[in-house]
């Protein structure tokens, strides 16, 4: 659970807080300590003139002063480069509605202070990784205690910003534990400032290879923190892609890399994006809840966050999409004490416990029992999305359909993909598989433990679930779209018909009146419509996201050490949940192959580690 911030304020007007018993920022200004301090005592902008990113890692996020500064810098700079991501480490952040608060005391600031406050994620633990000015700022935000929190980051920073309240207010935050952790997220060449000149603070950081100096302070601060380590930056430039399958995977994938500047050729058997699964007239974008908050359901939230900010960012008027909020109704009492204690563990704007008498008058009809209510839950329409996503950068993408991919081949340092007549429909340095189980056919050594699930869904009119003014999951699922009504979904494994059953009707229905008593009736419909699609999922129920292992092994490894296939990747597994998953298993994706600093916790990235499978088929059969 995070602890918010409490505005507060000196007797001087300079934000204070009371748990620290210290003030924010130097009385004589936030911005230009800021300034003085971070951005100059680090060499910007001059540092990340001609580079492809650049990345800063800050301890303390505070009011994000620091971060707005910076980001106003950037975008000064007509030399800066193409991409800034911002890092930062903050135990008790500020609400929304405070960071506004504050924020208004910096009118220069406003443009882009607007834009982080509409970002700003529910204080929930762990990364929130937030796309900024088009895509071109990222913003990853680690909630929670930063000694927690740092050795969960992944990747290196170009740029360091130690921050924080003083070492004797706060001194975990100026440990020699915590700098160290810092030190082993800094590049070859990195830089770092400080306002902070304490000895034990100079003393730890020279331990770490850290080379030291004295400079001006800000204000009535006589002297600030300088430091550099030896080496310089390796600088990755963009690449080429293949990505296969065009559905929800795939498109966002295409788009990840293709906002890094990236070549990507996509690859789709059929005439058109989002024609399998994805194909759907809408699904739903919720998480998954767990009483001890485990690996799915923090991979869920995250995921399921940074789908609503993408949605937010594309609009309304490419992705027909409405966040009416969604109830996950309880299906027995059992389920309904569990619900309650995983709510209890997060702020109502992220989820919210309901009896039922609350459920039914937020559903605007009566439910059958209290539940989960998820206030930014949404339904989406999946063509609209991955349509969309592949216009955010369209001369980078090159969509080729009716492309049936039947072979491939790694040769001289490229990835070949063959059409089922041997011919060469083209080649790449990278290679991801985004196209469920067709995966397992191409590569049948790897062993990937992918299932297909048939799933069925059932259309009504509109006006059938009239009064309903929420989503519903539970039993099933229910959405009222301004077309229709969808109830779903039916799930059968190992059931290739593409058939629509009667039978299946009549599931979805049963478990529609489960939810809503009151529609029991619409079980006795005469003739009705509806869509079979197939999911992909892992018997795990974790998708597949990462470099592929080497297929024979002769002896035992561990994901540490796992020999891979050089350029190939998967993207796969996404079962029922490919709207709230995949674009930020894309976005995991598309910073491995940019050697960026990854959005997630390292100990998410191994749960969704593609080879845990292939490891366990080893060891079973060795």
């Amino acid at each position: 659970m995070i602890e918010p911030a409490r505005l507060a304020y000196a007797t001087d007007g300079t934000p204070y807080s009371a748990s620290y018993d210290d003030i924010y920022h130097s009385s004589e200004g936030g911005l230009e300590q800021a300034r003085h301090v971070f951005l100059r005592g680090n060499g910007l902008p001059e540092r990340w003139r001609g580079r492809q990113h650049f990345t800063i890692l800050e301890t303390g996020f505070g009011l994000g002063l620091s971060f707005l500064a910076t980001w106003q810098a950037w975008r000064a700079d007509p030399q800066r480069s193409a991409r800034l991501h911002f890092i930062s480490t903050e135990l008790h952040p500020f609400n929304a509605t405070d960071l506004g608060s504050l924020h208004a005391y910096w009118p220069e600031l406003a443009e882009f202070a607007q834009q982080l406050q509409d970002a700003w994620p529910p204080l929930t633990p762990g990364f929130h990784h937030l796309l900024l000015d088009e895509g071109r700022v990222t913003l990853t935000l680690l909630l929670g205690d930063a000694l927690m929190t740092l050795p969960q980051l992944c990747g290196q920073a170009d740029a360091i910003y130690l921050d924080g309240f003083a070492p004797q207010k706060n001194p975990q935050l100026w440990s020699p534990q915590l700098l160290a952790a810092v030190t082993q997220h800094a590049a070859a060449g990195a830089t770092l400032a400080s306002w902070c000149v304490a000895g034990e603070v100079r003393s730890a950081l020279a331990a770490q290879g850290w080379q030291i100096r004295k400079q001006v302070g800000f204000a009535r601060k006589r002297h600030m923190l300088a430091g550099s380590l030896p080496g310089t930056f390796s600088h990755a430039a963009p690449s080429h892609a293949i990505v296969i399958g065009a559905g929800i995977a795939g498109c966002s994938m295409a788009e990840a890399l293709a906002r890094r500047g990236w070549q990507v050729t996509l690859l789709e058997q059929h005439a058109a994006p989002a024609q399998e699964a994805s194909g759907n007239p809408a699904g739903l974008l919720h998480p998954m809840l767990a009483k001890d908050d485990n690996l799915a359901a923090r991979f869920s939230r995250a995921a399921y966050l940074y789908a609503l900010r993408l949605l937010e960012h594309l609009g309304h008027d490419q992705v027909q999409w409405q966040a009416c909020g969604i109830l996950q109704i309880a299906e027995d009492e059992a389920d309904a004490a569990a619900q309650q204690i995983s709510c209890r563990q997060f702020p109502p704007d992220y989820v919210d416990w309901l009896d039922r008498s609350a459920a039914s008058a937020k559903a605007g009809v009566p439910v059958s029992a209290g539940g989960c209510w998820f206030p930014h839950g949404a339904w989406v329409n999946p063509r609209d999305l991955c349509t969309a996503l592949l216009e955010v950068a369209p001369s980078r993408i090159d969509t080729r359909y009716h492309c049936t991919v039947a072979r491939l081949k790694y040769s001289n340092g490229l990835w070949h993909a063959y059409d089922a007549n041997g011919a060469s429909i083209t080649a790449a340095e990278h290679l991801i598989l985004a196209n469920a189980t067709a995966a397992s056919t191409l590569l049948p050594d790897l062993h990937l433990s992918l299932r297909s699930i048939r799933g069925q869904l059932t259309y009504l009119p509109q006006t059938k679930l009239d009064g309903l003014n929420t989503a519903l999951c539970g039993a099933g699922y229910a959405i009222r779209t301004d077309a229709m009504s969808l109830i779903g979904a039916s799930f059968v494994e190992d059931d290739s018909s593409s058939e629509v059953r009667v039978s299946e009707h009549s599931e979805n229905l049963a478990k529609l009146a489960r939810m809503l008593p009151a529609f029991e009736a619409l079980a006795s419909q005469p003739r009705l419509d509806g869509r079979v699609s197939f999911r992909a999922a892992s018997h795990d129920r974790m998708p597949l996201v990462g470099p592929l292992p080497q297929a024979k092994l002769k002896v035992q490894h561990t994901l540490a050490n796992l020999p891979r296939q050089p350029g190939l990747h998967a993207l796969l597994g996404f079962g029922a949940r490919g709207l709230s998953w995949a674009p930020l298993a894309a976005e995991l994706l598309a910073a491995r192959l940019t050697n960026e600093v990854l959005p997630l916790e390292l100990s998410l990235t191994r749960a969704l580690d593609p080879a845990r499978h292939h490891l366990r088929w080893q060891r079973r059969n060795t």
